[in-house]
């Protein structure tokens, strides 16, 4: 991103101006206005027309007139002359005539009378009414048939009973027939933003000192009135991805001038977005409120608490409670004088963005909806082949846990509900698992999740739901809170949905443990593989798995340790196994191999160690943006999905990939973004996928970020050979058995628990 002007938190030196202060609240000034007028509207439309259907009846009129202040809409505005007039109805009754009055007389007995009918109508309006008047059309009816039921006249089964349910459809054929044809998924619509809001929002990025480069990511991130929001709140340019508070605090010093100050409400509201959006790139779907706190303190907000109450008012963030809610009453003393249960412990008060919040609510009611569903009556026989067959057959949500081996066990669910007349599919991560589930189940039933939710799946019924009655899904860790939802919305009810996955992988890129809450909740069946990964390289992985790094007998050098000195020595390494030592002596071409480090950056990271091998391996001038024709690059069609794939060619539209034999367009301003050299990963980026030999590199400035996850899933991403290029020394057993990852908190296994609990 185009660096903003840097700067510290805002100054505090600036007088403590009235403009600092909230202005005067005026709304119950002009709420009482509002109402005056709104009455005399509606006593108008009431007296000149006819009370029937589709009119206002008395409980409607009652409702205007609240005593409480309200927004009245504009409509129901007074008139100048304060709304307080009104022509007196036309009497054409012949009486007596009357003595003259002047017209102030008269307008005084005018005005009495208004005053009177006002009053009638309101002694109208507070005396009950009688049952039954005043009521018509649907409210009429659902009266007689509560009457008609008081009375014994009818049932009350007769109002509520409802159509005979439908048939159970025939179960198709299984699916290793002609698939249905997928529903062509719909292309994005791309917002459009006018010109005249990019100059407006250029404008206002210049006044600040910002780049007007941004112009684009802004209206794409605040709207249309991205230039009318900066102007009145300029810290809302933290909604930009990239932008850091310092760089915010110096586009409001800019604008703002003297009023730019460091307990600004608004900078302190948007802080707390901020926080906790940083939090969900780490997997957070909420934090703490102590820890927006102290994050906010260390940003130089004088009063965290307050900008965090400022936060909520303002609906940026969400407020949580899990555990005993506060003013629960302790439990009694049990008699004999023994004391009782130890009190309650504190409630801990969450904060999340409204996006995840719903994705978790959602993720959790659907969930709760497939557990729930009367599946073991759908009249299916399945074949008896296995613990898991069994537990997916009697539930309509089942949790499956193991390593690689285990896959065969979860595509062996969709071939035995094809056998039992069900429409059945998997679902893997990355299109490598797609292609590795594929020879289990068959090509026709197996897709990626990606896939499934684009339209690329087995097609859709007449609801819009996913035409299946069972969906295993392999690599489930890999579901962020978002992607579940969406998927498990997608199902239809009675379908049964198997989450398979190991444990000891990387979590998903997005926010969320989806797989770990569903296993912590413990409100589903969990059936634990026994099938050992194999060979060597299974035999290390396992024992990693459990906290141990074992030495493993290797008498085909399927593991082989690499010890180097620094990381220049583990980057020429690292050369010489994937381009020599591995095809000579293993067998395993250099297209085959994959090398693994912790990271992008340093020495010994992926930039590094892809620039050192397209040298050796394909080297050229970089004409495509730095590509050339059979490079080998990972791209990032999504955040959290990663493509590998060799360069073919370029043209006006961008760059062309072939993936795994399917052809691929990298849009050439996505190039730079989304795009990298591919013959080293990262090990988040490596997840879902496996290759006959891989090499990991740690270097010695990678002690710092190595784990246990970490270390299991760079390992176990190797089928046949593993090399180690070893830097780190007493590093790598101590993350194995002592480094766990940081725990992220979520709200999905509570809110399982209390949907599902409670139904118990």
């Amino acid at each position: 991103m185009t660096a903003l002007p840097q700067g510290s938190a805002p100054g505090s030196t600036a007088a403590d101006t009235a403009e600092a202060e909230v202005a005067p609240d005026i709304t119950e000034v002009a709420a009482d206005a509002e109402t005056a007028g709104a009455e005399t509207a509606v006593e108008r439309a009431a007296s000149d027309t006819p009370a029937g259907p589709g009119t206002p009846d008395a409980d409607a009129d009652a409702d205007a007139d609240t005593d409480e202040p309200t927004d009245a809409a504009p409509d129901a505005t007074p008139d100048e002359d304060g709304g307080s007039t009104a022509e007196a109805p036309a009497d054409t009754t012949a009486e007596p005539a009357a003595p003259e009055v002047s017209e102030a007389a008269a307008e005084l007995a005018a005005q009495r009378e208004l005053r009177a009918r006002i009053e009638q109508r309101k002694a109208e309006k507070e005396a009950p009414i009688e049952a039954g008047a005043k009521l018509s059309g649907p409210a009429a009816d659902l009266l007689a048939a509560v009457r008609a039921v008081e009375s014994g006249e009818k049932s009350g089964a007769a109002f509520f009973a409802g159509p005979p349910p439908a048939p159970r459809k025939p179960a198709p054929t299984p699916v290793a027939t002609a698939p249905v044809r997928p529903r062509a998924p719909e292309p994005a619509r791309t917002p459009t933003t006018s010109a005249e809001a990019l100059a407006s929002v250029r404008d206002v990025l210049t006044r600040g000192g910002a780049p007007e480069a941004l112009a684009a990511q802004v209206t794409g991130a605040l709207g249309e009135q991205a230039a009318d929001v900066l102007g009145a709140d300029p810290w809302q340019l933290l909604a930009v991805p990239g932008v850091r508070p310092e760089q915010a605090d110096g586009f409001a010093r800019a604008l703002l001038g003297a009023e730019c100050r460091p307990d600004d409400e608004r900078r302190g509201a948007a802080l707390v977005g901020w926080i906790l959006e940083q939090a969900a790139l780490l997997g957070h779907t909420a934090l703490a409120a102590d820890e927006v706190r102290k994050s906010l303190a260390a940003r130089s907000v004088p009063d965290p608490d307050a900008a965090v109450q400022q936060a909520i008012a303002e609906g940026v963030v969400l407020v949580f409670q899990d555990g005993v809610p506060q003013g629960a009453e302790e439990p009694e003393a049990p008699e004999g004088g023994e004391e009782g249960a130890p009190p309650a412990e504190p409630v801990e008060v969450l904060l999340g963005l409204d996006r995840y919040a719903l994705a978790e609510e959602s993720l959790a009611d659907g969930l709760a909806r497939l557990l729930n569903s009367p599946v073991r009556d759908d009249g299916s026989v399945w074949p008896e082949v296995g613990e898991l067959v069994r537990a997916v057959a009697g539930s309509g949500l089942v949790a499956h846990t193991g390593g690689e081996a285990a896959r065969t066990e979860s595509a062996a669910v969709v071939t035995a509900a094809a056998a039992a007349g069900l429409r059945a599919a998997g679902a893997a991560h990355t299109a490598d698992g797609q292609c590795r589930l594929a020879e289990l189940t068959g090509p026709l039933a197996a897709f990626t999740v990606a896939g499934l939710l684009s339209g690329a799946g087995p097609g859709r019924d007449a609801d819009g739901a996913l035409a299946l009655d069972v969906l295993v899904v392999q690599d489930a860790p890999q579901l962020d809170v978002e992607t579940a939802a969406m998927l498990v919305e997608s199902l239809p009810d009675g379908c049964r949905l198997v989450l398979s996955g190991d444990p000891g992988v990387l979590g998903s890129a997005g926010a969320g443990r989806v797989f770990a809450d569903v296993l912590a909740a413990r409100v589903c069946p969990v059936v634990a593989s026994r099938l050992p990964d194999p060979g060597p390289v299974g035999e290390l992985v396992s024992g990693v798995g459990i906290g141990e790094l074992n030495q493993v007998e290797a008498p085909g050098r399927e593991v082989v340790i690499v010890p180097v000195r620094d990381a220049g020595e583990a980057v020429h390494r690292s050369v010489q196994l994937l381009a020599d030592s591995i095809p000579r002596a293993i067998g395993i071409p250099a297209e085959q191999t994959q090398v693994i480090t912790v990271g992008h950056g340093g020495s010994a990271g992926t930039r590094a160690l892809n620039a050192a091998l397209k040298q050796r391996l394909n080297p050229g001038p970089g004409r495509f943006g730095g590509f050339d024709p059979a490079d080998r690059v990972a791209y990032a069609p999504a955040p959290g999905r990663t493509v590998t794939g060799t360069v073919v060619g370029a043209d006006a539209e961008g760059l062309r990939l072939d993936c795994a034999g399917a052809s691929v367009l990298v849009p050439k301003e996505r190039v730079e973004s989304a795009l990298r050299h591919g013959w080293a990963l990262t090990a988040h980026q490596a997840t879902g996928m496996r290759w006959p030999a891989v090499v990991v590199v740690l270097p010695g400035d990678a002690a710092q970020g190595l784990n246990r996850a970490w270390v299991y899933t760079a390992f176990s991403r190797a089928e046949r050979h593993l090399s180690v290029v070893h830097g780190v020394d007493q590093a790598l057993p101590r993350a194995v058995a002592e480094v766990l990852p940081a725990p992220r908190t979520t709200r999905l296994a509570p809110l399982l628990k209390g949907l599902l609990m409670t139904a118990e």
